[in-house]
């Protein structure tokens, strides 16, 4: 009996130990299941600064804020060396070397182009400060170390103060109004003649501090209006580089002298541009605005069906050995052989006849893809003046309602948003335009055209039609980064049949340069006389 109930205890203090390790593992699983949850969020493909036509730029996968408060204290666990579990498994947001490596130098490069886009900022706002305060010192120096030897001029230097003034005053609303305009985009060299500008009026300012000082501060000259008068020469100067600035930088690239033709990788869109005497930098930067201005958004969408149409064809193309096995079997082995060599010809053949028979499949789809496009763009016009009819019986009943009744535009957009959205949904899927339109973005504008009190005909010209790149969002079209691709230096001038890209993430934008020919216009003189004539009638009419 003893030993019977030495058993019973053991084992009984052995089921609860037991039990107890079994729940300890039931909490550990737990904690690891809940701090795997929540170091995994995947956000919109978006990026987190940017808006997601679907998910508004929320994350598809979040943990509550309950259970991450609750748990928090979890991880600041003093021996989190020794309790935490490592779960071994493929993550999507794992990184490799040669990422991590690439993170550095994308660092790396993002310090340098700023350091390269703020350094000429600086360096030219330097030279502008040693330019304007030299007149100045010029002016003040005589007075501060020699003020008794010098001669009064009296009012002739009072008109050369006026005169001094006013000039400095222009100078430095030319300066700003030229040279202190926002950068519109970082270029990969310095601008050529913005550097020779800045290297004369350096070399003018320093050649007229060396004759100030050794004829003017060296000997302390008495004569105060000579030192006016050439402080005013030195004025007189700036303005004259001032307008030979003007004449390189604005006025030379007026006059157009070739024609640039673009065209787009991907789809062949083209366009073409007639522009100065620019350098391809230059030139590349203006065509890049001419891009967002002019050419229609990149759409990879329609690019997807003759890639599965090419897929679908190079799959049903499968390859054969004519000649077929060898049978080595004496005469029957080889008779078996031209048999079999036999039927790979066969299908040889029928897929070349199916391969010349893939224009009638694309000639039907393609008929077949514009009768489904009438048919969507039917409803969605229907559905659209129904709803814009309701708004107008709306804005009636509300001229007879209260005050306090009447709805907002945003309320109505809302409103009757719901009625037009299915028909626009399907409509842009048809034509493969629905990433480009998101839902906040349509019922903007239809809060737009409600305010402006448009026709239904214009709310729709945004999505019947696509419009230019900057007519969508920057999240659609923003590029972070343009490389110019160019044999001949980017900053040399534009010549004939000069040839450089334009490459971005997905496409890339090929130019080619045309000079503008030379027309020969002649003047032919013409004799009034010579086309003068008279009508002689006769007296006698037949009746």
């Amino acid at each position: 009996m003893d030993t019977e109930s030495t058993h019973s205890g053991y084992s009984n203090r052995s089921n609860r130990h037991g039990e107890q390790s079994r729940r300890e593992r039931r909490k550990l699983s737990s904690k690891d299941s809940s701090r795997s949850e929540r170091s995994v969020i995947i956000n919109s493909p978006y990026g987190p600064t940017q808006v997601s036509p679907n998910h508004n730029s929320e994350p598809l996968l979040e943990v509550p804020s309950s259970v991450a408060g609750d748990e928090a204290p979890s991880l600041q666990d003093d021996n989190w060396g020794e309790t935490t579990t490592a779960v071994t498994g493929t993550s999507e947001l794992s990184l490799s070397q040669e990422e991590v490596v690439g993170l550095g130098k994308r660092s790396e490069d993002g310090l340098g182009q700023g350091c390269r886009r703020y350094a000429p900022l600086a360096l030219g706002l330097c030279v502008g400060l040693l330019v304007l305060a030299t007149p100045l010192a010029f002016l003040v120096l005589p007075a501060v170390l020699w003020p008794a030897r010098l001669q009064a001029c009296g009012s002739a230097c009072e008109g050369l103060f006026l005169s001094v003034s006013c000039k400095l005053l222009i100078l430095l609303l030319a300066v700003w109004a030229i040279f202190l305009r926002q950068d519109r985009a970082s270029l990969p060299r310095v601008c050529v003649y913005r550097a020779l500008l800045a290297m004369l009026t350096l070399l003018l300012t320093i050649s007229y501090w060396l004759f100030y000082g050794v004829r003017i501060l060296d000997s302390q000259d008495e004569d105060y209006q000579g030192i006016v008068q050439f402080a005013v020469s030195l004025v007189d100067s700036l303005l004259f580089v001032h307008y030979l600035a003007i004449v390189l930088l604005e006025l030379r690239q007026l006059q157009p002298c070739y024609s640039l033709c673009v065209i787009r990788s991907t789809d062949g869109e083209t366009r073409y541009y007639n522009l100065g005497q620019l350098s391809i930098q230059r030139a590349a930067l203006s065509l890049l605005e001419f891009y967002y201005r002019d050419f229609p958004l990149h759409n990879p969408a329609l690019l997807s069906a003759s890639k599965h149409r090419a897929a679908k064809h190079l799959a049903g193309l499968k390859v054969y050995t004519v000649d077929g096995p060898v049978n080595p079997a004496g005469p029957a082995g080889g008779s078996g052989g031209s048999q079999v060599g036999g039927q790979p010809r066969a299908m040889i053949s029928a897929a070349a006849r199916r391969r010349d028979a893939t224009h009638n499949e694309l000639y039907y789809e393609e008929a077949d893809h514009d009768r489904r496009v009438r048919k969507r763009r039917a409803r969605l016009v229907v559905a659209v003046e129904e709803a814009f009819m309701h708004v107008r019986r709306m804005q009636q009943e509300e001229q007879k309602a209260s005050p306090g009744d009447v709805m907002d535009v945003r309320e109505a957009a809302l409103a009757i948003f719901p009625s037009m959205a299915r028909a626009l949904q399907k409509y842009l899927r048809t034509t493969r335009r629905q990433h480009c339109h998101s839902m906040d973005s349509i019922q903007r504008h239809l809060a737009f055209c409600l305010t402006h009190n448009m026709s239904p005909k214009a709310f729709l010209e945004a999505y019947l039609s696509p419009g230019p790149t900057l007519q969508y969002g920057r999240e659609r079209w923003m590029a972070g980064q343009w490389t110019l691709v160019s044999e001949a230096a980017v900053t040399s001038g534009l010549k004939e049949d000069t040839v450089f890209s334009l490459r971005c993430l997905d496409f890339s934008l090929a130019v080619t340069v045309k000079s503008i020919p030379y027309i020969v216009m002649t003047e032919e003189y013409v004799d009034p006389k010579s086309h003068k004539f008279t009508l002689s009638l006769q007296s006698e009419t037949s009746v």
